[in-house]
């Protein structure tokens, strides 16, 4: 979930809503290693790097919700680290240090924002667990993926050197969209029977200013044109029957308290209410309590906060009358994070609603997103979010690592995947009376690419 103070943080939205052994080998042993030594890292580079180490070990001491770290001697750790970045070889080794240092202490919310890199990488497919496994769940049309024969319904068994598992993936996600952007992967798949393969599939770049004058207009605009287009892969989007049933896609928990009470308005008034929280890494406290509020007609507890210094209880207050008072299904998996895991589980507690699909992230912390800047001339922009909170939900239990077991467990098969069938929302349709097949309703939410 995210917190309104300085920079909002997800207390549900951490790079896990994208190995620690592989991951670590990667970055210091075969992380590019020609590149690397081509590099070098000059002097400045490594103070910068100490300073941007140092900065951040304040900001955990002084904020971690838990005072003992987690058992860890938080000195040493970051003692061993500035020891490490003294006799790094390259700038991305020294980012890599920065990281593992946070993932280290094994909270899904406490981790390295690295500066924004010049160029902008994208691959052209999306990868998640489904159960167990790793599939490929979306592969971009032209792209490179594409071309090589990447296909939605593939099992992912290798990517580069590491195999892909329900508690690592997001160290992979991490790792290639945030530390290490690559340009081009080797991945080992296996279609549905078929025998594994290898390919190397090539990412896009695009590359952008090392130094971006804001005071140029042209360049502000440009600037505004790139993020309302990637604003458009984070909207909410709805499809509807009348009075009878309404299918909300909720990308994030992103909308303040009014807005979350005008898009409950569009449906108050329908039968059967599907909330598609797949995919949903979190976001805002304050917009998930609205939520609760809307759809409960009673005050609710979500659970205990635990902070440093304190414990809280966390209230969802009703909006009485104006309260949806239908039916509620939503839809997890294995992507839905923080404010989604939540939110699924105080309706399971409460017996609000059915959860169908996949066990959820596990990525349940409140924490809090620290900006800084280091350097004067040039100015690189980086910064940490650190875990302020846990939660303890009303059966005295954290679903931090553990995540929310749905009411029916319904997992698309990769035959599924391949022919663009959702069955789990097929299943919910089901129960709210709707005579929908599973390939018309992998029609109504398409994957949508960045332009």
């Amino acid at each position: 979930m995210k917190h309104n103070k300085k920079v909002a943080h997800p207390l549900l939205a951490s790079p896990r809503a994208l190995v620690c052994v592989a991951v670590f080998g990667i970055l210091f042993a075969g992380f590019a290693p020609a590149a690397l030594r081509a590099q070098g890292l000059n002097g400045f580079e490594r103070e910068r790097g100490r300073q941007m180490l140092k900065t951040i070990k304040d900001d955990v001491k002084k904020n971690y919700y838990d005072p003992t770290f987690r058992g860890i001697d938080i000195d040493a750790r970051f003692k061993e680290a500035d020891e490490m970045i003294q006799k790094a070889e390259s700038n991305g080794q020294v980012m890599g240090i920065i990281a593992l240092t946070l993932i280290g202490l094994n909270d899904s919310h406490t981790f390295f924002i690295p500066p924004q890199r010049v160029t902008r990488t994208e691959y052209g497919w999306q990868m998640q667990m489904i159960g167990d496994k790793c599939y490929v769940v979306g592969v971009k049309p032209g792209s490179d993926a594409e071309a090589k024969g990447l296909k939605e319904g593939d099992e992912i068994l290798l990517v580069d050197e590491m195999k892909p598992t329900r508690s690592d993936l997001w160290k992979i996600h991490y790792l290639y969209n945030s530390l290490r952007p690559m340009s081009g992967v080797r991945l080992t798949v296996q279609s549905p029977g078929s025998q594994p393969r290898a390919l190397d599939v090539m990412a896009s770049l695009k590359t952008g200013k090392r130094v971006t004058d804001l005071t140029d207009y042209g360049e502000f605009m440009r600037l505004m044109m790139e993020e309302q287009r990637d604003a458009r892969l984070n909207r909410h989007r709805y499809y509807e029957v009348g009075n009878e049933l309404f299918i909300w896609k909720m990308p994030q928990f992103d909308l303040p308290k009014e807005k979350v009470d005008d898009f409950v308005d569009k449906f108050r008034k329908h039968k059967t209410v599907i909330l598609d929280l797949r995919g949903n890494g979190g976001g805002y406290l304050d917009t998930l309590v609205r939520l609760i509020g809307n759809v409960m007609d009673r005050e609710v507890k979500v659970g205990d906060t635990i902070k440093r210094k304190e414990t809280k209880p966390l209230v969802a207050k009703s909006v009485g009358e104006r309260a949806f008072k239908g039916r509620l299904i939503v839809l997890v998996d294995s992507m839905s994070g923080s404010s989604s895991e939540l939110f699924a589980r105080v309706m399971q507690l409460e017996k609000r609603a059915t959860v169908i699909g996949d066990v959820t992230a596990g990525a349940v912390m409140g924490a809090i997103h620290h900006s800084h800047k280091v350097g004067i001339d040039t100015v690189a922009f980086y910064g940490a979010s650190i875990t302020v909170e846990d939660l303890i939900m009303t059966d005295g239990k954290s679903l931090e690592h553990v995540g929310v077991t749905p009411d029916e467990l319904l997992l698309p098969s990769a035959t599924d995947m391949a022919a663009k069938r959702d069955v789990v929302l097929a299943r919910a349709l089901e129960l709210a009376g709707a005579n929908i097949d599973p390939a018309k309703a992998g029609a109504l939410f398409p994957v949508e690419w960045r332009k």
